[in-house]
């Protein structure tokens, strides 16, 4: 009573957890390296937008890019804020690039160079 059927299956458990514990720093380094190595081999490099201040060149501004869909509007008060297609005053807003309005390619952008959402 109280002896294992196999003694000789807590050695065996016994030896595979002691391999396993050595065995953590080079599957770690292989991962490591596998993961650096996947991503120097992508190369693709996430770059900022391109934020315009006013008063520089505005030429690149005025132009639309195709699905560039977002309005950039300076209100009365001086406040940046940009439209997405399908808010209330979309239609009626107008970009005027001698203001420093612009338009945008992304929500992201515009938030990014400083601009505020519409309420409507």
């Amino acid at each position: 009573m109280g002896k294992p059927i196999q003694p000789w299956a807590h050695w065996r458990q016994r030896r595979l957890r002691r391999s396993l514990l050595r065995a953590r720093l080079p599957i770690s380094l292989a991962l490591l390296g596998t993961v650096s190595l996947a991503f120097v081999a992508t190369d693709t490099q996430h770059s900022l937008p391109t934020v315009h201040y006013p008063g520089t060149s505005s030429t690149g501004i005025a132009v639309r890019k195709v699905g560039c869909d977002i309005k950039g509007n300076i209100n009365d008060h001086g406040e940046h804020i940009y439209h997405v297609p399908g808010q209330e005053y979309y239609s009626a807003t107008r970009i005027n690039p001698a203001r420093g309005e612009r338009w945008f390619c992304s929500e992201w952008e515009a938030w990014w160079a400083g601009w505020r959402k519409a309420k409507v």
